[in-house]
């Protein structure tokens, strides 16, 4: 649980750098960091079902922030098939 909280707190601080040098508004940082949320919430869950593991590192962070649960979705299929 640690090691997700950790994930969260980098991942807005890298999502708010980016912004800053990118200029994004902060209608586009939220959908961001909600999609990171919902998808990482999912990876958390499917994590509880037996059989299935999926890392968490800044890959699948990325993965997670900017396609939220279909990100989550293509991790599990890549996690059966790796």
């Amino acid at each position: 649980m640690l090691q997700f909280i950790i994930l969260a707190i980098v991942f807005v601080i890298i999502v708010l750098i980016l912004a800053k040098l990118l200029k994004f508004t902060i209608k586009t940082i939220f959908k961001i960091l909600i999609n990171f949320i919902i998808g990482l919430a999912a990876v958390f869950l499917l994590n509880l079902i037996p059989g299935v593991d999926i890392p968490l590192n800044w890959l699948s962070g990325i993965i997670l922030g900017i396609l939220g649960l279909p990100g989550a979705i293509i991790l599990l299929i890549i996690s059966f098939i790796i």
